[in-house]
């Protein structure tokens, strides 16, 4: 490793060293469905001419200098090392008899380790029809490289409108970080005093609580949570599915309500996760059940350019990297009578998330990731993630796709989601828009959750949620 030294470009972030240590092993698995066959004449120059200029990491290594930090170190790559293009049984039976094929085959690379001594990435072109697709192509990353905006930014721009490839892509903006500090201005602090006290303690308490859920406090072992989190995550086999639901119905129940979609959508899975664990084991309805919620802790609006997250990023500006932050949010028991209706569930998650939000026990618990790094090394830190999501159920992602419709290379994406696998917890939860569609995929330990019927409570959730919506708008309408 020391001939190498010379060669290092630039040393890998604190979180890129947490998710790639002895403690974690953190990937993301990018699913593309098209609509037509894939031809693979063009993948060779699509790499070469398009994704690797994207960032210098996609050919970088990771090494640990002399001093033992680890750093990026530019390398050749040999593309045909990363592509791969699997043989399934011959069928002659209908094109849906593939998706077990798919299904084994998408189980067996989430357990896969990719090789350190390659950059950190691979495709993998499946020319296989199933009953979501003509053929699919499925990115997988090292979760070091960068997190879910870092890539989807990274996505686009190896992507085109169907319609029109030259005109740009649409992404509905996303609302901006709020900067948090500013309460604390001298000029209006004896004038926000009642909201600064009350500030003061839900960031005592929310950060105790974190510190306390992540070191000690572990969720009850429930249908969603299996005490084998605590072994060997490479002993866990991971299935992956997913389902879609209608995004105008999703802004319907936010209009009604008042809430943002996020609380929709969190509302939603929150009511489904109870339903499943319910229909599995009744007693589970009372058990304590927490969600990691994560959020994208940039300032900034809407997806940037590569040019300008590269840029930002050697400014520290960080709109390149891993730069998330997470909330311990309660799953509402079903127990609880007031929970009996499933709006609640959305109310209850607007109500948590505004709240915790609106605290800084987020910054702080970014601080003491970094205090235990310097005091105690990456690892340790690491360590200290990892049991942060181990004491958890499961953990919830969201990001925003395009509005029209995508093609690679001249090959219609009909269908767009992603899936982190690595994680030692036995459920873990991702959202994402893409066509007026919003994707809901699911990573479970396989054996101990039930696919289809998790599938089934979430579309039962669904549609509870819209018809009790719809009662509440029908009922205004006739009182005006």
């Amino acid at each position: 490793m020391e001939s190498f030294v010379e060669e290092i470009t630039e040393p890998v972030s604190p979180t890129g060293q947490y998710l790639n240590s002895s403690a974690l092993c953190i990937y993301i698995l990018g699913v593309l469905e098209f609509e037509i066959p894939l031809q693979d004449s063009q993948t060779m120059s699509l790499l070469h001419d398009v994704f690797l200029p994207i960032n210098t990491r996609f050919s970088s290594i990771m090494i640990k200098d002399q001093n033992g930090e680890k750093k990026w170190k530019k390398v050749e790559v040999k593309l045909e090392e990363h592509i791969n293009i699997p043989t399934f049984p011959t069928t002659k039976s209908s094109n849906s008899n593939y998706d077990e094929y798919f299904d084994e085959y998408m189980s067996k690379i989430a357990m896969e380790h990719l090789p350190q001594h390659k950059p950190l990435w691979e495709i993998h072109i499946i020319k296989y029809p199933t009953s979501n697709a003509s053929s699919t192509l499925i990115f997988k990353l090292h979760h070091a490289l960068g997190d879910g905006y870092s890539l989807m930014g990274a996505l686009l721009s190896c992507l085109q409108r169907a319609d029109n490839p030259s005109l740009p892509l649409t992404l509905p903006n996303s609302t901006q970080v709020p900067k948090l500090s500013s309460i604390f201005n001298t000029k209006t602090i004896f004038k926000t005093l009642p909201s600064t006290l009350s500030l003061a303690f839900q960031t005592i308490s929310d950060f105790g609580w974190s510190v306390l859920k992540s070191s000690w406090v572990e969720d009850d072992e429930t249908p969603i949570k299996s005490w084998s989190c605590d072994e060997d995550i490479n002993f866990r086999h991971v299935a992956i599915s997913s389902l879609s639901f209608s995004l105008d119905h999703m802004k319907e129940v936010k209009s009604i309500l008042g809430v943002s979609l996020n609380d929709v959508i969190t509302g939603l899975i929150f009511y489904g996760l109870r339903l499943y664990m319910q229909e599995i084991n009744l007693k589970s309805s009372k058990a304590e059940s927490t969600a990691l919620v994560l959020l994208n802790a940039r300032n900034i609006k809407g997806y940037k350019s590569i040019k300008e997250m590269v840029d930002n990023t050697n400014n520290n500006g960080a709109s390149w990297g891993n730069r998330f932050a997470f909330l311990h949010v309660p799953i509402p028991k079903l127990s609880e009578t007031r929970f009996s209706n499933p709006i609640e569930f959305i109310f209850e998650a607007h109500k948590e998330i505004k709240r915790k939000k609106n605290s800084l026990a987020t910054p702080l618990t970014g601080m003491l990731l970094n205090m235990v790094k310097k005091i105690r090394g990456p690892e340790a830190a690491a360590r200290y993630l990892h049991s942060t999501l181990r004491n958890s159920s499961t953990t919830m992602s969201n990001i925003i796709g395009p509005v029209e419709q995508m093609a690679l290379a001249n090959h219609p994406v009909k269908g767009l989601y992603f899936m982190v696998v690595g994680p030692p917890q036995s459920l873990t939860i991702t959202i994402m828009s893409y066509m007026g569609k919003l994707k809901i995929a699911f990573g479970m330990e396989k054996g101990f959750i039930d696919k289809q019927k998790i599938k089934s409570c979430m579309e039962n959730s669904f549609e509870m949620i819209i018809v009790a919506a719809r009662n509440i708008s029908a009922k205004s309408q006739t009182k005006i």
